[in-house]
């Protein structure tokens, strides 16, 4: 077999793929089809949410909308970052092509299946939905070990655990549970690899952006105070998954949000607010912090409302709000252009913090039914805008400068 023929885009290799641009790279289908998907899921939740359609699934409502929300949008963004971020970390050449191909019919078919309601047999919507974690993960610890990149073996956990989450919540539905624990495991992994890739990338961005320009506070690297707050975190989180709620868990986790904002102050987010591409990625991490902060009120004051603000402000402030910062980054470099905002996608960051906001709202003060509405109507437009600005650059081949 000849060895396959590289090619230059910048300073990235890629294998030699003749077919559609779009499968040229992991980033492409999975950043505008999760986003697509965050779009519909919402939708479809709302429509249901205001009696003008049914979701007619194997789950309940609530619970299809909590699981595609996790295990659904979730890990297409973190199939396209890791595709993307892989081969840069290792030197090896990234998945494209037909293997690619397979490993998004994958997640398609998930969602797919995770539809289908007495359509499809819920044992085997379950297998097609539980596999892509699985499978994910095995392809990068391929390129990961095969690369000798060991120290990023590490982000493999959270990923593998996500996938663990996943297979726990449709056992636990087919034996007649809520799956609200592995809901939260869910959310755990998630986290963790939040705190992971975010405290690896957002001071690795800001220093090669601040080091251009006037002298001043640089942003401090992942060391011993990162290890040690990660680690904790997590430790937290994997109680939380046992136990729901407890006032001494309410204390760490209040310990935990104060942690995580002296790690964001280590980051010098203050020095990049004329750089709005940068200032996002320090904003939508502070979610991380608001997030414990905001649960740990919850358990300390048992309040089960105050509890599911929390959450939302992990799910949409968090994992949202940084996911869609991501995509909108890693969009432009890989597509060749430059790496910066405009208005448009600052109105896409702006829907989710108002999301957010009005979600939070809308579970401690339920009876403001609006809020909820709100909060749907807000996501769906900044993933509406990130799909019209960001999907064209998708599709096309990468721009020549």
């Amino acid at each position: 077999m000849n060895p396959p023929i590289l090619k230059k885009h910048g300073s990235k290799r890629e294998r030699n793929w003749q077919g559609h641009a779009f499968f040229s790279g992991g980033f492409r289908p999975f950043f505008l089809f999760g986003a697509l998907f965050a779009i519909l899921s919402i939708a479809l939740w709302l429509a249901d949410l205001l009696d003008y359609s049914s979701l007619d699934t194997s789950l309940a409502p609530v619970d299809w909308h909590k699981h595609e929300m996790l295990f659904g949008y979730t890990s297409a963004v973190i199939a396209g970052f890791l595709f993307t971020a892989v081969p840069n970390w290792t030197g090896r050449f990234p998945v494209v092509g037909w293997p690619l191909i397979a490993i998004f019919v994958l997640w398609l078919a998930g969602r797919v299946a995770m539809l289908m309601g007495d359509g499809v047999p819920y044992s085997i919507a379950a297998t097609i939905d539980a596999a892509f974690l699985p499978i994910l993960g095995t392809v990068i610890a391929r390129e990961i070990i095969s690369g000798k990149n060991w120290r990023n073996l590490r982000v493999l956990a959270p990923v593998l655990m996500l996938g663990a989450a996943n297979i726990w919540f449709h056992i636990d539905i087919a034996n007649g549970g809520l799956g609200t624990a592995p809901i939260r495991l869910g959310f755990a992994s998630i986290l963790v690899l939040l705190m992971l890739i975010g405290g690896r990338v957002i001071p690795s961005f800001t220093r090669n952006w601040l080091a251009r320009r006037e002298p001043g506070k640089l942003p401090k690297p992942f060391d011993l105070y990162d290890t040690i707050t990660v680690a904790a975190s997590a430790i937290a989180l994997g109680v939380w998954t046992a136990i729901e709620t407890a006032p001494l868990l309410g204390t760490v986790f209040a310990a935990l949000g104060v942690a995580h904002i002296i790690r964001l102050g280590r980051w010098a987010g203050l020095r990049t607010l004329s750089n709005p591409l940068l200032l996002v990625l320090h904003i939508f991490y502070a979610f991380v912090p608001i997030g414990f902060l905001t649960l740990a009120v919850g358990m300390l004051w048992d309040s089960p409302a105050i509890n599911t603000g929390a959450l939302h402000v992990f799910g949409i402030g968090a994992t949202g709000g940084l996911t869609l910062a991501v995509m909108i980054r890693a969009s432009l470099g890989h597509t060749g252009r430059m790496l910066a905002s405009d208005r448009l996608l600052n109105v896409v960051m702006v829907a989710v913090i108002l999301s957010v906001t009005l979600r939070v709202i809308g579970a401690v003060w339920p009876e403001l039914d609006w809020a909820i509405t709100g909060s749907a109507l807000a996501w769906i437009i900044a993933f509406g805008l990130f799909t019209f600005r960001v999907g064209p650059w998708l599709v096309k081949p990468r721009a020549a400068r």
